[in-house]
């Protein structure tokens, strides 16, 4: 059955047991799934938005005023970074423990308090330190997957997450439009100087950001059993009502792994506790699907607490490894490029100006809007159609090796021509963004009982990919030509090096 425009507005139907939707709802914010996927995808937006929103005016208008040497505007892009990467790293495991709607906020609500700081630098020193903590709200990535995740059933899980994804990295796009346009009305509609004026500008960031957050606590639930806390209770009281006698058994040993049949019950098994809320009552839309299917969803699909050490195992698992290695290449040249596009194009293309450059630079990012999500929707059709896990990683390295490839012509060719260089840079942006879509809709896929751990250690090595390229601008100057075939040689290179490792563990139950 092909695609009905329809599932885009009407609820969509569910999976019984983890209560997951199998549609994505896009334009009804009524519905609690598409409520979840508005916020999810708007939420990181907004983050996005404060967290790029230093480069559209640092180029010329900050740099002036602080009296900024380039090098000190490198090592500022390279620190934004770095506390994303700590940041990515902890809000992993504790969306497992808290959930990612709490994790969500908090980490919104605590990068809005530097943004509203950004009005006191002065100095160097002080764009270091503001830039550092505003780059806690890159860190919104991985709740913004995992609740994606935890709403949205595998076969569309690849799709939510990408157009989550996709839509919130715009954000890094309607920056470059937001900040100066901000910035011009204030100095020539209100009058204030540019030493004032870019200063206020940053008020708008923070003030959006902390509305996001409280409706985000206010209007959305934790997961679409309820509480964060009584998610295993609930996915074991629907089994039991579709597969009686059947226990969601608590693993032992290495996660997802060593499990019982689901219909009987070991004594490692949580214990029931009658005082828990009950789960709701079986929906209309509910879908049918095998038993079997039943108690793999409840068994290994749902979020656990790990260990230090099951944590460990997950973390450098081959297959975590692999999705790391393909997003540190997409999103880390997303974000390094991001950083200095708006000053290449400035270097290129001098008549362009701060304003224009930075218009231009700004397309980069907006392309997120359709390429991000049209890398999952691919996979989850080449899921579809082959069921095989293998096509899916297939996909992610075809179009690394495809960036990596328009990368070095951008670098060799460094055009002065604006049609040749803004063709060139869109296509790599078309497979960039693309990656980074197919490379979300494969994590939900691998050790599904422990989403945040993964989504955690490959958002943050993303960022890791981001730091690296941003040194490498850093020591490269102004030929930025150079720094951006050399990341494409990188990119090349590490795809091919783990193409051959399988997509998921060979004993790894559930997520296929």
């Amino acid at each position: 059955m092909g695609f009905s425009p329809a599932v885009l507005w009407k609820a969509p139907e569910i999976n019984p047991i983890n209560r997951k939707a199998r549609s994505v709802p896009v334009l009804n914010v009524v519905n609690v799934y598409g409520r979840v996927f508005f916020f999810a995808w708007f939420g990181f937006l907004i983050a996005f938005w404060s967290w790029y929103a230093f480069p559209p005016l640092l180029t010329i208008t900050i740099k002036k005023d602080l009296h900024l040497s380039t090098k000190e505007v490198a090592n500022s892009n390279i620190i934004s970074l770095t506390a994303t990467l700590l940041v990515r790293l902890v809000a992993g495991p504790s969306c497992d423990r808290y959930g990612p709607r709490n994790t969500f906020a908090g980490v919104l609500l605590i990068g809005s308090i530097p943004t509203a700081l950004a009005g006191t630098i002065h100095n160097a020193m002080g764009l270091y330190f503001i830039r550092f903590f505003v780059g806690i709200l890159g860190g919104s990535f991985v709740p913004c997957q995992v609740w994606s995740t935890g709403f949205f059933d595998k076969n569309v899980v690849g799709t939510s997450n990408a157009l989550t994804g996709g839509w919130g990295n715009a954000g890094g796009g309607i920056t470059y439009f937001l900040m100066p346009a901000i910035f011009d009305s204030l100095v020539h509609a209100r009058g204030l100087t540019p030493h004032v004026a870019w200063r206020v500008t940053f008020i708008v960031p923070f003030i959006c950001i902390t509305v996001t957050a409280i409706f985000m606590l206010l209007l959305c639930p934790d997961t679409p059993t309820g509480r964060w806390s009584d998610r295993k209770i609930a996915a074991e009281q629907n089994l039991q009502a579709h597969v009686p006698g059947a226990v969601v058994d608590v693993p032992t040993g290495k996660l997802g792994e060593k499990y019982t049949s689901g219909t009987e019950s070991p004594a490692s098994s949580e214990k029931y506790d009658e005082k828990k809320p009950v789960a709701a009552a079986p929906a209309a839309h509910e879908v049918e699907i095998g038993q079997q299917e039943m108690i793999n969803a409840a068994q290994a699909e749902v979020v656990v607490k790990p260990s230090f050490k099951e944590a460990m195992y997950v973390v450098f698992s081959l297959q975590t490894l692999t999705l790391a290695a393909g997003y540190f290449n997409s999103f880390g040249a997303e974000l390094a490029i991001n950083s200095i596009l708006g000053t290449y194009y400035l270097k290129n293309f001098p008549k362009l100006g701060q304003t224009q450059s930075g218009r231009w630079a700004a397309m980069f990012g907006l392309l997120n809007v359709a390429y991000r999500p049209l890398g999952g929707m691919i996979s989850d059709v080449l899921y579809k159609k082959t069921h095989s896990l293998w096509v899916k990683k297939a996909w992610i390295h075809f179009l690394g090796v495809v960036t990596g490839c328009f990368c070095i012509a951008i670098g060799l060719v460094d055009s002065r021509n604006t049609h040749t260089m803004f063709g060139l840079v869109a296509g790599m942006a078309a497979f960039l963004e693309a990656g980074n879509g197919a490379n979300f809709s494969l994590v939900p896929h691998v050790h599904p009982y422990a989403n945040g751990i993964v989504s955690g250690v490959t958002g943050a090595t993303g960022n890791l990919g981001g730091i690296v390229f941003a040194i490498i601008f850093r020591y490269n100057g102004t030929h930025y030509a150079r720094t951006i075939w050399i990341i494409g040689i990188i990119g090349i290179v590490m795809n091919l090096a783990v193409a051959w490792i399988p997509p998921v563990p060979r004993r790894q139950l559930g997520g296929r």
